[in-house]
């Protein structure tokens, strides 16, 4: 019997990601769920069919399934059959901007849905590795209450405490989510429960603002994608509060890909990490036009909304000793700028 993996939000750009990682570098045979969900959530722009079509051209033997992860009697079905090897949970309601107009939706695709993937999972297979992307919108608006320092381009942590980022250790408790950081927050408290309390082989991982090319970034979604779309095809870009200062880590999704893959060879019981691009791969929106722009030679075009985001982070980078202490053979390998370039030849390609 070979290994078998079985991914959700598959057609998604960690998803997706992960399907072609686990198939060609580590033998997998890959079972992807996706139902093309983030189209309703966002619209056409956000549609995801072409990494769906694209996955079954270039991946042998890729089986895909038209499945809706709120589908509980699907899942389990699902699950029972595959009984595969492990299982890597990339499928959500992403925006917390979204999440407002349909608290419903939101909360049914990412903590239902994921509580059906664990029972499924406790049912069917559970020594099998357990990886959910989850966000560090469970933080909430509490890293905003990090003494700052404004700087030239950017806002950074004043308080040395938080010179490498931020901690797993980091509370979670109250401050304001947004209804998809609270969302999140019920299925990472759940991946985690399952862990400890069943001992299954589980992990978090509280991602940062994942990227790369085959990101279908749109506003409310997907920051450096979105961004060079805008540069490239001339429209604006509107950048709300914090003087367009405000940071990010960004993190390649083979980066993403790569450490799932070292989990799932190396799982621990209800674990949580930090995945981001760390301090390095950080950068804030005015930092990120000057290098893009240096990369496709136009000027940004951009207004300013003088209010930022509801529960949006002023700065947030993560901080990766603890990942990088359990799986020492992991490290970032896509700098900031190379993720970029990719992206903008990405898009150069589609259009």
């Amino acid at each position: 019997m070979g290994k078998t993996l079985l991914v959700t939000g598959s057609s998604g750009l960690i998803g997706s990601e992960v399907c072609v990682h686990f198939a060609r570098e580590l033998g997998f045979s890959v079972h992807g769920v996706d139902n093309n969900q983030r189209a309703v959530f966002f619209g056409p722009q956000g549609d995801t069919r072409w990494n769906q079509q694209r996955l079954q051209r270039e991946l042998p033997g890729f089986n895909h399934h038209e499945l809706d992860i709120r589908d509980r009697a699907g899942v389990l079905a699902l699950v029972r059959d595959l009984k595969p090897s492990a299982i890597i949970h990339t499928a959500a309601q992403p925006s917390h901007d979204r999440a407002a107009a349909i608290p419903f939706d939101d909360f049914d695709t990412n903590a239902t849905g994921t509580l059906n993937l664990l029972e499924a999972a406790r049912q069917a297979c559970p020594e099998s590795p357990f990886v959910h992307m989850s966000t560090n919108k469970v933080y909430g608006d509490a890293p905003n209450r990090i003494a700052l320092r404004e700087l030239e381009t950017r806002w950074d942590y004043a308080d040395p405490a938080f010179s490498e980022g931020i901690p797993e250790t980091f509370s979670i408790d109250q401050s304001k989510h947004s209804l998809f950081g609270a969302s999140k927050v019920a299925s990472d408290v759940m991946v985690q429960e399952y862990g400890r309390y069943f001992g299954m082989p589980t992990c978090c991982l509280r991602g940062g603002c994942l990227t790369g090319p085959n990101h279908s970034g749109v506003e409310l979604h997907g920051f450096l994608s979105y961004l060079v779309r805008c540069n490239l095809e001339g429209r604006e870009y509107r950048v709300f509060g914090y003087k367009g200062k405000q940071v990010r880590d960004n993190i390649h999704a083979l980066d993403v890909a790569r450490f799932m893959a070292a989990f799932v060879g190396a799982p621990r019981r209800g674990e949580v990490y930090n995945l981001g691009g760390g301090k390095p791969n950080s950068t804030s929106i005015l930092e990120a036009f000057t290098i893009t722009e240096s990369l496709t030679g136009r000027k940004q075009s951009f207004t300013y909304v003088d209010q930022n985001r509801e529960g949006d982070h002023i700065c947030y980078y993560s901080d990766l000793r603890k990942m990088r202490a359990h799986f020492p053979g992991w490290d970032i390998t896509q700098s900031l700028e190379e993720t970029l370039r990719q992206i903008v030849e990405a898009w150069k390609s589609r259009s």
